[in-house]
C-alpha cells in the first residue's frame, strides 16, 4: 500500500530551523520525483521544494537558499531542510509523489512560525 507519512513539523521562532521528514511507503523514493508543498491558512496549495529520480534539487523562490530538499534512499524518506524561518512560512506542510499515474499526499505536518 503507498503511504506517505510526514513528522518533524512544530512551532519554531522566527529565524530557526526544522526539518520535516517524509517517510514513504509501498513505493521506492529513488524512483519517482518527490515533492513539497505547503498550504498556508487561507490560501492555496503551493508547490515548495522538488527532487528528481536522478538527485537533482528545485526549490520556489520564496525559499531557494534556505530550504534544501534531499534524499535517503536507504531510509526510504525524503527531508525537507528549513533554515532561517520566516513568519509567512507557517503552513501546513505536504508530501507529494505521482506513483504509477496516482496521485499521492501525506497528511502533512504543521509548522508554525512565531516569536
Amino acid at each position: 500500500q503507498v503511504q506517505l507519512v510526514e513528522s518533524g513539523g512544530g512551532l519554531v521562532q522566527p529565524g530557526g530551523s526544522l526539518r520535516l521528514s517524509c517517510a514513504a511507503s509501498g513505493f521506492t523514493v529513488s524512483t519517482y520525483p518527490m515533492n513539497w508543498y505547503r498550504q498556508a491558512p487561507g490560501k492555496e496549495r503551493e508547490w515548495v521544494a522538488s527532487i528528481t529520480t536522478g538527485g537533482s534539487t528545485n526549490a520556489a523562490d520564496s525559499v531557494k537558499g534556505r530550504f534544501t530538499i534531499s534524499r535517503d534512499n536507504y531510509k526510504n524518506t525524503v527531508y525537507l531542510q528549513m533554515n532561517s524561518l520566516k513568519a509567512e512560512d507557517t503552513a501546513v506542510y505536504y508530501c507529494f509523489a505521482v506513483v504509477v499515474g496516482v496521485r499521492r499526499w501525506g497528511q502533512g505536518t504543521q509548522v508554525t512560525v512565531s516569536p
